[in-house]
């Protein structure tokens, strides 16, 4: 029927402006084509965009020195507000060309925290934080001449490896990263689902079953499901896709959210909300629904991992409508774990940074954010979206068809769009350290210096002397035997119970460089200055072979699988097949150079990962260089130490990260893939050799002192007196409870971790 309206004005003298601007847009939304209409109105909209300015009565001082000055959008939830952005010395100011929410918007420049750099509608724009209570943020479409500073995803990934910030930051710090903004409904955070038991009593976070399978999508948790998934996409013509939504949209988050933003959902649904049964009822018939549905795949949002549980409660006492069944819809329903909607966020925070989650979530981060999420790898982890949703998937300013252009830019904010991939390599998982003395207290345990584990390695259990500097300590799989290297060109075998010498074997008269032994226990292997490379039975006493294999002192040896890798100051480190002799019909080792990677200058030491593929070996000069040993090609060459002489250097347990140190008095992580430096630690003295289980490094010095470090606090721990020489070799067993250290003070030290 017909209804009338009556509008009062705040503002006298404007009622023509008012009715000529309603009859503008009267006009526009009788035009039959979408495409018209956005044009009419976007010409409207410059043509008064035009005739105004900022107004620079609005500055707080009179001194303030203007900046720049340029149309701008203010991006709230579903609404983008047209107007004036002008930023001075002090202030950034933003004038709404409708004067909503107030005639200008003050931003003092002190007070900002951050600013992320974002896409709205597949255009960029810059997304503000500052200092107020609470925080508040603001996103902004314009271009900001000045070069922004960004974290990279590297660099948060480290600090969550190494257990610096929660699985819960880490997440916030991806979906920033991946211009995710809680402004910006069709691209809000999204985390996942983590709780699997919605029906037990007690929530029980040490059984596996109580968590959801991170390593696979929301579609792909039901194999029946995902079957009728799979074979519809199979018939499917190309574009393919498996999944008909996403897994987060503005009316996914609107659906968690009606309780406190009520007229966001009567903007999107045209002033209803929706019907009672799909509304969000109850958390386990929502997850149960995320199983089951057809084409229900949502993940969560980070509200349900915060503090705020106002969103679970219908405090606004909406009218949210009657289910089947007459029930009203009012709180949503918890668990019966839950005693409350704050006890059920404060368990769901619990999940989250469990030892189960923190295990797996890199497994939901390569679907989310990794390198599942495009290619063939997502169609292997059945992680395949409709095109519209990827960045990229369109070019919107290659579409000529103005009605063609709004739908599809219509479609792409309402339907859900898939957050930039950050990586493109399988994400490593978090470290679990093994060092549980050596690793930093959490936040709620007693201070380093209260700490019962603080001081690990009070004195040395017992001590050998020797004729000169160690260079190489290897011991035995049961334990019992060492054998070390030194500059007096023997090696020693001692007993470790008894701490005796029970063997020394000169091979020459040159200094040896280093030792390994090889599985089995039956063979030692020590590289000597001489050029050469000796065999030593141990069941047989004595030398078995010798390998000739370089032209100048060889400085360190590794093995791993019949292969021998050595490096040598002629700039080569050579990979040998290795055939062992039988020693008892006294037949000699057969080798056979499968390659020689060639440097420029000496080098110094050489380290494999643990999976054996990648080599890394460091120069004189302090150049580091790794190579793919499977096909024995260089993946970066890396100038770290800037003609530092380089002491060490070894892998992290995931591969993807070198720890080195050298005469240049800094420890540095590098990325394996792309030879970027990530973080540095500056160190008061040379640290000649260390072990590290990720999280924490023990180190010896220059001076003899061991020393616990926090690598990313980048400060000492612990300082633990030594050796009254440089510490030049050190051992560490894999459960990392005994240590073996050698020094140029011609002694070999004994010790224990205390717990």
């Amino acid at each position: 029927g017909r209804t009338e309206h009556l509008f009062q004005l705040d503002v006298a003298g404007k009622l023509g402006d008012v009715v000529q601007t309603l009859h503008q847009l009267y006009r526009a939304s009788c035009l039959d084509k979408m495409g018209d209409q956005a044009a009419m109105i976007t010409a409207i909209l410059q043509s008064r965009l035009a005739r105004t300015s900022f107004d620079k009565n609005r500055f707080q001082s009179i001194s303030e020195t203007l900046h720049m000055e340029c149309k701008a959008e203010m991006v709230t939830p579903l609404v983008t507000n047209p107007g004036h952005v002008c930023v001075t010395d002090a202030n950034l100011y933003f004038q709404p060309l409708n004067g909503y929410p107030k005639p200008v918007v003050q931003i003092t420049l002190q007070n900002v925290r951050r600013i992320y750099k974002r896409r709205h509608g597949l255009m960029p724009l810059y997304d503000l934080g500052w200092n107020s209570k609470p925080q508040k943020f603001l996103m902004f479409s314009f271009i900001l001449e000045n070069h922004i500073t960004e974290h990279t995803a590297e660099s948060y990934m480290l600090q969550w490896q190494r257990g610096h910030i929660s699985n819960y930051e880490y997440l916030l710090h991806l979906n920033n990263l991946a211009d995710r903004s809680c402004n910006d409904l069709s691209q809000y955070p999204v985390f996942p689902w983590i709780i699997a038991d919605y029906s037990s009593s007690v929530l029980d976070l040490t059984k596996p079953e109580t968590f959801r399978d991170l390593s696979k999508p929301i579609g792909a948790l039901n194999k029946e499901r995902l079957d009728r998934l799979l074979a519809r996409y199979q018939e499917m013509p190309e574009p393919k896709f498996m999944y008909g939504s996403h897994y987060s949209s503005p009316g996914y988050v609107l659906f968690y959210l009606v309780r406190v933003a009520p007229e966001y959902m009567l903007c999107l649904q045209n002033g209803k909300f929706d019907h009672a049964d799909r509304t969000f009822n109850s958390i386990a018939e929502t997850w149960k629904n995320c199983l089951d549905g057809a084409t229900d795949f949502k993940e969560l949002i980070p509200e349900f991992y915060e503090n705020d549980s106002s969103f679970l409660v219908n405090s606004l006492k909406l009218d949210l409508g009657k289910r089947q069944g007459g029930k009203m819809v009012e709180d949503v329903e918890l668990p019966p774990w839950a005693s409350g909607p704050d006890d059920f966020l404060q368990k769901s925070q619990e999940a989250l940074e469990s030892q189960y989650v923190s295990e797996h979530l890199h497994e939901w981060i390569d679907i989310i954010f990794g390198y599942k999420q495009k290619g063939n790898e997502a169609v292997a982890a059945h992680n395949v979206f409709h095109p519209l949703t990827y960045e990229g998937g369109v070019d919107l300013n290659s579409i000529m068809d103005p009605n063609e252009k709004v739908a599809l830019l219509t479609q792409i904010l309402e339907f859900g769009q898939t957050p930039k991939q950050l990586f493109t390599v399988p994400h490593p998982r978090r470290i679990i350290p093994k060092l549980k003395s050596l690793s930093r207290t959490s936040s709620h345990s007693v201070s380093i210096a209260e700490s019962p584990v603080s001081k690990p390695m009070k004195s040395p259990i017992s001590l050998l002397v020797l004729n000169r500097a160690i260079t190489g300590i290897a011991v035995t799989c049961n334990g019992s035997s060492v054998f070390t290297a030194s500059q007096d060109s023997t090696l020693k075998m001692f007993s470790k119970e008894s701490k005796t010498i029970q063997r020394s074997v000169s091979f020459s008269n040159m200094a040896l460089s280093s030792c390994l032994i090889l599985p089995g226990d039956t063979t030692v292997i020590s590289s000597s200055w001489d050029n050469h490379i000796y065999f030593y039975s141990i069941a047989f006493g004595r030398q078995q072979d010798i390998l000739m294999g370089h032209d100048d002192a060889v400085s360190k040896i590794c093995w791993h699988d019949g292969r021998l890798y050595s490096a040598s100051w002629d700039s080569t480190v050579k990979v040998w097949h290795c055939v062992p002799g039988e020693t008892l019909s006294n037949k000699k080792h057969h080798f056979e150079l499968l390659a020689e990677l060639e440097h420029d200058v000496s080098v110094n030491t050489i380290d494999l990962n643990a999976a054996n593929t990648i080599l890394a070996s460091g120069t004189k000069e302090g150049t580091i260089s790794v190579w793919d040993v499977t096909t024995a090609t260089t993946i970066f060459k890396h100038a770290l130490l800037l003609l530092f002489l380089l002491f060490a250097f070894l892998f992290c347990t995931d591969s993807r990260h070198l720890l080195s140190t050298g005469e240049d008095c800094c420890f540095k992580v590098i990325d394996v893939q792309t030879g970027m430096l990530i973080s540095s630690v500056t160190t008061d003295e040379p640290q000649r050799c260390f072990k590290w289980d990720g999280n924490t490094i023990l180190s010896g010095s220059q001076s003899g002192e061991l020393l616990i470090w926090d690598l990313l606090g980048g400060k000492v721990t612990e300082r633990i007196k030594g050796h009254t020489g440089a510490v030049t070799s050190m051992w560490m067993n894999e459960q990392c409870n005994s240590v073996i250290t050698g020094g140029e003070d011609k002694q070999i030290m004994f010790w224990k971790l205390q717990y």
